[in-house]
């Protein structure tokens, strides 16, 4: 199979983007499914014209403005049958824009201190988390506000109650895959983060069966 060619942007204030976009391509190059451009800052990337060509788009960008042309051509791109992996401060973008708290399928309201937590398989059977066991991370952790009609995937406790770290959702014939892992350059280097990063792009970017 042709390698699935992967626009990586990143960008926006507050978290480390270069750093996290550093780790994120060389865990996509080393993987070696993955065509990857990288894009700092530049969210034109996003227009009809420019993304076009890929099949991919992971994305890691912090709060920012997204113009009615950048999301329209975000939107109709995946709709037509590509894919979407969002990772950890994709869910805290762009925070004026209800159309893409829609397509992301949730948003950041707070997070706990930066701590060890234990991840849980919510859906073992699924084809990013098959056969996978809980395992332990040193993160940041996103409490978040989400559409109950996405597939959680994966799980932590925060006050005793079960928070999602990863979903899946259909948008139009395309897929959407979310992670909520990956504050810091350190976290990013994981081995949880890179299987379902890894995992979830490949899901994600593959060509529809």
């Amino acid at each position: 199979m042709d390698r699935i060619k992967t626009l990586l942007l990143v960008g926006g204030k507050i978290h480390d983007f270069k750093g996290c976009g550093q780790v994120i391509e060389d865990i996509l190059r080393a993987d070696g499914r993955f065509d990857v451009i990288k894009v700092e800052e530049d969210l034109s990337a996003l227009e009809t014209v420019k993304i076009t060509p890929y099949d991919l788009l992971v994305f890691y960008y912090t709060v920012g403005e997204i113009s009615d042309a950048q999301l329209n051509g975000l939107s109709h791109f995946i709709a037509q049958g590509k894919g979407f992996v969002g990772i950890h401060s994709a869910a805290d973008s762009f925070r004026d824009s209800p159309d893409y708290r829609a397509f992301i399928g949730g948003y950041f309201v707070t997070h706990p201190r930066f701590r060890q937590y234990q991840v849980s398989i919510v859906d073992p059977e699924h084809p990013i988390t098959k056969d996978m066991v809980e395992f332990t991370v040193e993160d940041e952790q996103y409490i978040l506000d989400y559409d109950s009609r996405v597939n959680i995937l994966c799980s932590a406790l925060w006050r005793g109650k079960a928070m999602p770290v990863a979903w899946t959702k259909p948008w139009g014939k395309g897929r959407v895959f979310y992670l909520a892992l990956g504050h810091n350059p350190e976290a990013c280097r994981q081995e949880g983060f890179r299987i379902l990063l890894t995992r979830g792009a490949f899901w994600a970017g593959k060509p529809a069966e």
